[in-house]
C-alpha cells in the first residue's frame, strides 16, 4: 500500500507528465509550420547557428533552475533531431510534389 505523501508525489507527477506531452506536441505543431515554410523558402531543414544559440541559452536557463545543463541539452538534442527529421522529409516531400 503507498502512502498519501507518495501518492501525492506521484499525483503530480502525472500531471506534469501530461503538461510536457502537451507542451511537446504544441512545439511539434509550430515546428511543423517552420518546416513547411524552410521547405517553400528553399531554407536547409537545420540551422546550427540558432541550435548552437538555443543550446546556450537553455543551458543557462538550467543552471538557474538548479538543473543539470547537460541533460537539458540532451532533451534539446533529442527534440530538435526529431524536428530536423520531419523538416527534411517535409523538403523531400515537397521536392517531389511541387
Amino acid at each position: 500500500m503507498i502512502d498519501e505523501t507518495l501518492q501525492g508525489y506521484r499525483d503530480r507527477i502525472d500531471v506534469l507528465d501530461e503538461q510536457l506531452i502537451q507542451l511537446l506536441a504544441e512545439r511539434f505543431e509550430i515546428t511543423k509550420a517552420v518546416g513547411a515554410y524552410k521547405a517553400a523558402e528553399g531554407l536547409p531543414p537545420a540551422d546550427p547557428d540558432r541550435e548552437a544559440a538555443q543550446v546556450a541559452r537553455l543551458r543557462s536557463i538550467a543552471e538557474s533552475a538548479g538543473m543539470d545543463p547537460g541533460f537539458s541539452e540532451k532533451v534539446f538534442r533529442l527534440i530538435v533531431d526529431e524536428v530536423i527529421r520531419h523538416h527534411v522529409r517535409h523538403a523531400e516531400a515537397s521536392q517531389t510534389n511541387p
